[in-house]
């Protein structure tokens, strides 16, 4: 069994086709998918598919949409952790954090603003307490000052697309949180990344595809090829298992090893997921 902790099935690049892309991710294995909102304005989109998938979901405000979004989308934000605190698929906040990658979003006033709704969101984690989901490209130094800020201890979460030093992975393990890892792992290419997925710690580490982005090598299509007319590759939940291969290689595992102990990892940082996965079992 796989668990998927960061997938967009809502994405336009799926149109309306995410529940037959999440009918075959569980022909592969993968009993749950997380679905992160990046926007108010899908919010409702990803709790109806986690409903209907049998997966669960998380609410927030992506650093990438910060710039269209509005200041009164915290309160929204506010009001639908309350309206649906009892939802046993609402897993955490998120997607939320810091991109420093973005030339426009390191420059005033995007910068200060990503940290304003930054906070604001961890703090809201907090009040309802709930997990988070982070978003960290080139930014893992600003998002550990920001988790320190609120709270420096007892964290639950995932570190998205973690792709740091060792010495910042630690950072993360010390507060409480897991580092997702997906199709990035499988370019021979990413020295550094395979190096830290090799040698952290297996109870560190969760699976993920961040469908239909950071597609797998086998799905990614070059600028020439795109020249010539080749489509890039589109990403999805059903590639985990693959993904999950060449990680267990890089350790030394067997893909069942991984599964397991990744799948352990998961409920760990997003505890509400233990009773959704009862239930799966209780189904099958």
């Amino acid at each position: 069994m796989f668990i998927d902790t960061h997938c967009h099935l809502d994405a336009p690049e799926f149109g309306s086709a995410g529940p037959a892309i999440r009918a075959e991710a569980a022909r592969h294995q993968v009993a749950l998918c997380v679905l992160p909102a990046v926007e108010i304005a899908n919010f409702e989109a990803v709790r109806t598919l986690a409903q209907a998938g049998g997966d669960s979901y998380a609410l927030g405000i992506h650093p990438l949409y910060v710039k269209s979004a509005q200041d009164e989308d915290l309160d929204r934000l506010d009001a639908a952790l309350q309206r649906y605190r009892g939802d046993p698929r609402l897993v955490a906040v998120g997607e939320i954090g810091l991109d420093l990658w973005v030339p426009e979003l390191c420059i005033e006033p995007l910068r200060s603003r990503q940290q304003h709704f930054y906070l604001a969101q961890l703090r809201l984690a907090r009040q309802y307490g709930l997990p988070v989901l982070l978003h960290v490209r080139r930014s893992v130094d600003q998002v550990l000052k920001g988790l320190r800020t609120v709270a420096r201890t007892d964290w639950h979460g995932i570190a998205h697309a973690f792709n740091g030093s060792v010495q910042q992975a630690q950072s993360f393990i010390d507060l409480g949180f897991k580092l997702g890892f997906g199709g990035a792992v499988t370019y021979d290419r990413a020295l550094q990344l395979r190096r830290l997925a090799a040698s952290l710690p297996l109870e560190s580490i969760v699976l993920e595809t961040d469908a239909p982005d950071m597609p797998p090598h086998w799905l990614y299509k070059t600028s020439q090829q795109r020249e010539a007319g080749a489509a890039q590759g589109v990403n999805s939940p059903a590639e985990l298992p693959r993904i999950a291969a060449v990680l267990a290689e890089l350790r030394g595992l067997s893909v069942a090893e991984l599964a397991s102990a990744t799948t352990r990892n998961a409920l760990t940082a997003l505890p509400k997921l233990g009773a959704l996965v009862a239930t799966e079992k209780r189904g099958e």
